[in-house]
């Protein structure tokens, strides 16, 4: 962690940008390389030190990452990292996304790209369900133990880091559900896909708003080209929730009751800025710090949606709502859905 200060003596906290905790490297080498001296050659290749394997807090740049991934790719024939019996082999990614981009929408794209990665993958089989104004990629899979987390997120990196880039923008996740359990690391992943991470659950999917399937795609062969070259690396920080001021701002409103959320002068002064310091800041990450509560009164509706002993009135009151229809006003402008009906798809098995 470094400390910025400008001429004004503002003192601001930035976060490590861009890096990948080595708990991911760790997973990376589980499957797709032997332990030993030949890792470590993999690891001095790409300029990661494999000093640093044993240490639970290590990072490593996202360039490294993603260029261990490709030389794994390369050395075992295999863009998943070897943890499926068929595998992606080299040349996956690029006919997925060659085959996806020449659709008219942004479904039928996702539905040619899950299509492809059914035949290829042999225990992950996914599916796009459009249930009215809500989507979900389900993950088809044997019913014997859940496969490693790092495999589902891994799955989920490739699925949302194309269809973010055939849609030209973020698309934003509701929800993940996944059948293992929580693993010791989350961090990263909440950074790469949501905060509403959920573990132990009877089967594995993304939930997203269904208005982003009918966006048009238009991408050309030059942007696949360029796409493809800088892939995984742009798939793995381009698309993701900055580490950014919006971002600490949020964890601060998560670890607070809606009722004491700071005012906008309150928060500045917690941070050691002006007020209109903090504005034009989150203007330049391209927010406000109203959308920045929209948002997580967003992210917890959806956590607490998903819990059938609280009621409606009760999640209106907990997140500062005056009563239970503004709360189902604010939520269908956030989702695009009433709140009964993500219920009732989060909880099919459970009410």
């Amino acid at each position: 962690m470094a400390v910025k200060q400008d001429g004004q003596g503002e003192r601001l906290l930035m976060a490590e940008k861009d890096t990948i905790s080595m708990q991911l490297v760790r997973e990376a080498l589980l499957e797709s390389c032997a332990p030993g001296a030949p890792s470590q050659a993999l690891l001095n290749r790409v300029g990661i030190d494999p000093a640093q394997l044993d240490q639970a807090q290590a990072r490593v740049p996202a360039s490294a990452y993603a260029q261990l991934w490709r030389l794994l790719a390369r050395r075992c024939h295999d863009e998943f990292f070897c943890m499926d019996p068929r595998g992606l082999r080299t040349g996956s990614l690029a006919f997925l996304c060659r085959s996806s981009m020449a659709q008219p929408t942004l479904g039928a794209g996702l539905e040619t790209a899950l299509t492809f990665l059914g035949l290829m993958l042999e225990h992950l089989q996914p599916v796009l369900v459009r249930q009215q104004s809500l989507a979900e990629i389900v993950i088809g899979e044997p019913q014997d133990a859940p496969r490693r987390p790092f495999t589902y997120f891994t799955f989920w990196m490739i699925v949302h880091g194309v269809a973010c880039w055939l849609a030209g923008r973020r698309i934003p996740i509701l929800a993940i559900e996944l059948r293992c359990a929580e693993p010791p690391f989350c961090d990263d992943y909440r950074v790469m896909f949501s905060e509403n991470l959920q573990f132990g659950r009877p089967r594995t999917r993304m939930i997203f708003a269904a208005d982003c399937l009918d966006l048009p795609l238009k991408r050309t062969p030059e942007e696949l080209q360029r796409f493809l070259a800088e892939a995984p690396a742009n798939i793995l920080v381009k698309y993701r929730d900055p580490d950014s001021l919006a971002r600490r701002i949020k964890a601060t409103l998560r670890r607070l009751p809606a009722g004491e959320w700071p005012e906008t002068e309150a928060l500045a002064q917690q941070l050691c800025i002006s007020a209109s310091t903090l504005r034009r800041r989150l203007a330049e990450e391209g927010t406000t710090y109203q959308a920045l509560k929209d948002s997580v009164r967003k992210e917890l509706a959806i956590t607490w949606l998903a819990e059938a002993e609280v009621g409606f009135a009760e999640i209106a009151a907990r997140l500062g709502f005056a009563d239970t229809s503004s709360f189902y006003k604010a939520f269908r402008k956030w989702t695009g859905s009433n709140p009964g009906h993500y219920r009732s798809l989060i909880l099919p098995h459970d009410v």
